[in-house]
């Protein structure tokens, strides 16, 4: 019958025979390619659903408006010298509950069955982890961007100039992008996205509270004081304000950095075996 077909329509038989001609195979993506794929992938989905990014525009926006000039004036005096303390927790809070989104945009494409195409793709097995949490990253910029111009505004003096603002912003990313890792292994566990966000924000509340975000650690109870002490996301905010201010300690830079690198070595692992062995 093929044979008949092809006789009777030669030019669509040389074309079939051309299309399932044997030819030389395109070369495998690199692993690096096929993460910024994805990477470029997760920045898409900014643009094209851009609503996304209410949450990451407008909660920093009302925790700096609310707690500078509610309470800026019951802790510090005034709003003004609040506000110089309190601006690079925001930042940190804000960039910190942004990484739980990582987890939630990983629980959406399983649930939804992308995850499995993935896995039948000719690339590097876990790309499309890689590739998302460092597209995640744009958000962790932007978040940052919109406290750091809404504190400039208000009267935020950043003693350590552009230079100090730029390393604070990155040193926050650094540590989100490990801490993003914790999320996507909640977003592999749990079985909706809610849940994975409710599980995410229960969980980083505790640790932005209680830490010296908001008041000096001296005015707290001697076993919070000892918390706050301990808190890696202290450590984080006292070398935010380090680099802002012009007088870092490198003691906090280290911390920020080695419990970053930590995260990513134990979480990173888990996740890309808990996506391999997903049925």
């Amino acid at each position: 019958m093929s044979t008949t077909s092809e006789t009777r329509d030669p030019v669509v038989g040389e074309a079939l025979h051309a299309a399932l001609a044997a030819g030389e195979r395109p070369p495998r993506p690199s692993a690096l390619s096929a993460c910024l794929t994805f990477g470029w992938r997760g920045m898409l989905k900014i643009k094209h659903v851009p609503e996304q990014l209410i949450d990451v525009s407008l909660t920093p926006v009302l925790f700096l408006l609310m707690f500078t000039y509610l309470f800026g004036g019951a802790v510090a005096g005034s709003t003004d010298e609040y506000l110089q303390y309190f601006l690079p927790g925001v930042l940190v809070q804000s960039v910190l509950f942004t990484s739980v989104y990582s987890g939630v945009s990983l629980n959406t494409d399983v649930t939804k069955g992308v995850v499995d195409r993935f896995r039948s793709l000719p690339l590097w097995r876990p790309a499309p982890l890689v590739g998302a949490v460092v597209g995640d990253s744009v958000r962790y910029v932007i978040a940052a961007t919109v406290v750091i111009v809404l504190g400039l505004i208000m009267g935020f003096e950043a003693a350590g100039g552009l230079g100090g603002i730029l390393a604070s912003v990155a040193l926050i990313v650094v540590f989100s992008f490990g801490l993003s890792w914790v999320f996507t292994v909640v977003g592999l566990l749990m079985r909706a996205p809610n849940a994975v966000m409710n599980t995410g924000f229960m969980a980083l509340f505790p640790l932005v509270f209680l830490s010296n975000i908001f008041v000096e650690p001296e005015t707290l109870p001697g076993w919070l004081e000892w918390f706050v002490g301990v808190n890696p996301i202290s450590h984080l905010v006292s070398a935010s304000r380090g680099f802002m201010q012009g007088n870092v300690d490198g003691t906090d830079v280290a911390i920020a950095l080695g419990t970053s690198a930590a995260l990513t070595a134990v979480f990173a692992p888990l996740t890309v075996r808990l996506y391999r062995n997903r049925g």
